[in-house]
């Protein structure tokens, strides 16, 4: 086979039987107008930096147009050790093949998986993903908030062509998930809205909380750990809020990944947000919502950990009492069940001892999401919690 060639070990082999864990993957959402490039992908060039958790010595890439309304035309994609901005280790590209072919087209609302590609996949390392366009649909599968710079060029890159005069867009088109042979890992599948996704973050630091989550189990606890951020923007768990709801994108965002060991729920505090006159109905929904999530987990006999809702006192959503009462009824019921596998307590974590419907004031950008230092407190804590 294509793929045992590329990478002859027994290892592999067993690969090829659907043994994979992710290393790293990405929601995909609906691209409006006003996430699209300034010009079309068609035809042009794209470069997209991701920094995967765990290695590997062979790797394969999904690329996703499940909301493209025509087909994605590819011509051909190829990896590279990232290294500052938009360039490369010229002598660490390696092209991918789709089915022994550099060139694939996905239809719309249809994924493409990689043939498996040897590669030197080092923990916590910056990956570059190139990829040149045919013809592309109007509107592109992409996730929003990348928090890092993509980088964008007219014509067919090649491994030594430079994208230092290139459009940049702080997107990510196309890419969905990067695998890894498994081995003794676990494997944490983080669904979550802004927070998660990492809104109020540096970009191109990878200072999200799970990127420090990722990295203090490896640095400090010793522990190879996939960890997988589904989080989006604006996302809420019940109805309404940017992109598919939590209810409709679960099984395919959390549950569809690779080698998933734990699940990681920290989402609601959009749906609390925007419960205006129905405050303890949401609070009532959003339980039942959780244990329908927890159910599904252990039935694929993995664990599930919920996130206690920090606090958004002073931010936009502080209009009403009964919000509140929502979150404390919500909070107090993740931290009391006895059906999840355990929380971790972020709501304590962050709230002003003194203010506590409210974040520490020197942990908060807009009294609603954390800055890079309350992100940083939050990735270690839940790197301790979750530690074996």
């Amino acid at each position: 086979m294509m793929a045992l060639a590329l990478c002859q070990s027994a290892k592999v082999a067993a690969q090829e039987q659907g043994e994979w864990v992710g290393t790293w993957a990405a929601a995909a959402e609906y691209t409006g107008k006003q996430d699209m490039p300034k010009e079309p992908l068609t035809g042009r060039a794209l470069r997209e930096i991701v920094q995967v958790s765990i290695g590997g010595d062979c790797l394969r890439l999904r690329l996703s147009n499940e909301f493209g309304g025509q087909p994605v035309e590819i011509k051909a994609v190829f990896i590279a050790d990232a290294l500052d901005s938009c360039d490369i280790a010229v002598k660490s590209a390696k092209y991918l093949s789709f089915g022994g072919k550099r060139n694939v087209t996905i239809q719309p609302g249809q994924c493409a998986w990689s043939d498996v590609c040897k590669f030197q996949l080092k923990p916590l390392q910056r990956l570059a993903v190139t990829i040149n366009y045919g013809q592309t649909p109007e509107h592109a599968t992409s996730h929003r908030g990348s928090r890092t710079t993509s980088y964008i060029i007219q014509g067919e890159a090649k491994p030594k062509t430079s994208f230092a005069q290139g459009e940049r867009v702080d997107h990510w088109y196309n890419i969905a998930a990067i695998d890894v042979p498994a081995g003794d890992y676990r494997c944490l599948a983080v669904l979550g809205n802004s927070i998660t996704d990492g809104r109020g973050s540096t970009t191109n630091l990878q200072n999200r909380w799970p990127d420090i989550m990722s990295q203090t189990l490896q640095k400090t606890y010793g522990q190879q750990v996939g960890v997988l951020n589904l989080g989006i923007g604006g996302n809420c768990v019940l109805a309404g809020g940017l992109s598919e709801p939590a209810l409709k994108r679960f099984d395919r965002d959390i549950l569809g990944q690779n080698g998933v060991t734990d699940v990681i729920i920290f989402e609601a505090i959009n749906d609390i947000g925007g419960s205006k006159g129905r405050s303890e109905k949401v609070a009532n929904d959003l339980i039942e919502a959780y244990k329908q999530f927890i159910k599904k987990v252990h039935d694929r006999g993995m664990r599930v950990f919920l996130c206690t809702i920090t606090p958004y006192g002073k931010s936009f959503y502080d209009d009403t009492l009964f919000k509140e009462a929502a979150r404390q009824t919500v909070n107090n019921w993740i931290r009391t069940n006895k059906e999840a596998d355990g929380f971790i307590d972020f709501d304590e974590l962050m709230r002003d001892p003194e203010h506590p419907a409210q974040l520490r004031e020197d942990l908060q950008e807009d009294w609603l999401h954390p800055n890079a230092k309350g992100y940083e407190v939050m990735g270690e804590f839940a790197a301790k919690c979750l530690a074996k």
